[in-house]
């Protein structure tokens, strides 16, 4: 049996960082992860050219001020996001290419529409109190709305509600009709509304790490050393006056308390001993995550750039929802990301790894030209099955989830404690978000800690 201070079941963002911040005030620390590798929901292949390739997480923006400390901590750079050069919005058969946020090309009343429709989310974002957005005045009507419901009575023009859908929907990798639309408000007002969540330049996706998350996440593990155990998914935490006992695949720690930080999903794999409380284990089986393919289309040069595109696209029902210029710092190779989320991520998973090919890259020549149809490598990740994820980047709350387990997110229980991205007031679904979960997990831990030293 190994026993430490503090033992942290997770080795993505939020894990690493608390497991960082314990060990930088002089803690001892076992950090387990089920996976054989790091990174959680961020995942870095460095290819032997030099170039990398985010199969997960891979944007920062401003407002993400923790993720930004950690990669000065570091000496990590940044560099902005592609964006010169026009996108391509593709509805009811017809390409738009255009620059902006809306595209103006569509006809007026589906722009408008589309405009109208973010502004009021943006304005019923600023209403939400982060803290505690099952307790603000309009949560119950909230809570018991679907988006899907909200944009079939908000958003008249169908190219407009299909674009809202796959941009909105598509953040939670599922159907609008699985989501809360308290849920949607919350986890947008976290990151200051609609406009920062769907935007790129000076948004969500305003720059990548120099060399990827894995250029973060790797030095924080090598501070951390050898406490770091991979492939040893958690079994069972057994917890008594004194402390707890965390049973992996092949090893026993014994710890004055547990940090949990995995998606929610998987959090309810473990057996708890005591049982939780019920609204926290309720919480578990009510907050899944969603289906996400990301797939790394690389050719020998960002062809579209030439050709006046951005590289950002986007085609409701296409088995290519989504492309961003995925390319490196150096713009060599041209590496084209294509995003595939929620139910058409699920009907294209289900083809065979041939056909997926020929349908995302037939509906990326349809965008691009014939260029696109021939990447010198084409790298897939289907997070959908990925067992240690259990889907898509953020866990989401169905509707009525909120306003009755909502409060049980970041409350321990006894000498267990929650990280993650969902679990976050600020930034919540974003690494930045796992980020500040872990330093406050940490710090929470640590105050338990003097306050029992000063009881005693």
């Amino acid at each position: 049996m190994t026993d430490v201070d503090y033992c942290v079941i997770g080795a993505g963002f939020a894990g690493l960082t608390a497991a960082l911040r314990l060990k930088q005030a002089g803690r001892s620390v076992a950090v387990l992860e089920a996976r054989d590798r790091l990174g959680g929901r961020t995942f870095t292949e460095v290819r032997a050219d030099g170039s990398w390739i985010d199969r997960g997480g891979a944007w920062v923006g401003p407002g993400q001020d923790r993720i930004h400390a950690l990669m000065d901590e570091f000496g990590v750079p940044s560099y902005q996001q592609y964006t010169d050069g026009e996108a391509i919005m593709a509805v009811d058969g017809k390409q738009h290419r255009y620059t902006g946020t809306i595209p103006w090309t569509m006809s007026p009343w589906a722009a408008l529409n589309l405009g109208a429709a973010l502004f009021e989310l943006g304005h019923m974002c600023e209403s939400v109190p982060l803290d505690a957005p099952w307790a603000s005045k309009q949560a119950g009507r909230l809570d018991q709305t679907s988006l899907a419901q909200w944009l079939d009575n908000h958003v008249l023009s169908r190219p407009a509600h299909d674009l809202l859908e796959t941009a909105v929907a598509g953040c939670y990798t599922s159907a609008a009709s699985e989501v809360s639309l308290l849920f949607v408000l919350y986890q947008m007002a976290s990151a200051g509304g609609p406009n920062f969540v769907l935007g790129v330049k000076d948004g969500a996706q305003d720059a990548r790490p120099v060399g990827g998350m894995g250029a973060i996440y790797r030095p924080m593990a090598a501070e951390i050393g050898d406490s770091i155990h991979l492939s040893q998914p958690v079994r069972r935490i057994e917890q008594d006056t004194a402390g707890v006992t965390v049973h992996a695949e092949k090893l026993t720690v014994r710890a004055r308390r547990a940090i949990v930080a995995v998606p929610l999903a998987i959090a309810s794999h473990i057996l708890y001993e005591p049982m939780l409380p019920v609204d926290r284990s309720f919480l578990h089986q009510r907050m899944p995550s969603g289906s996400i393919i990301k797939i790394a289309a690389v050719y020998d040069e960002p062809f579209w750039r030439r050709d006046g595109l951005s590289g950002q696209s986007a085609a409701p029902g296409s088995p290519a929802t989504i492309t961003i210029d995925a390319c490196t710092d150096t713009g060599r190779p041209g590496i084209l990301c294509v995003i595939i989320e929620g139910p058409i991520a699920r009907q294209v998973g289900q083809l065979d790894e041939a056909e997926r090919r020929k349908a995302v890259l037939g509906a990326l020549v349809e965008r691009f030209g014939d260029k696109a149809g021939s990447p010198l490598d084409y790298v897939e990740h289907n997070w959908t099955v990925e067992r240690y994820s259990g889907g898509g980047m953020l866990s989401h709350a169905p509707t009525g989830v909120l306003t009755q387990f909502g409060h049980a997110l970041r409350e321990p229980c006894g000498r267990i404690h929650w990280a993650g991205t969902e679990s976050s007031a600020v930034m919540c679904g974003w690494v930045d978000g796992a980020v500040r979960s872990g330093e406050r997990v940490a710090s929470e831990v640590l105050d338990h800690e003097t306050a029992t030293t000063v009881r005693g």
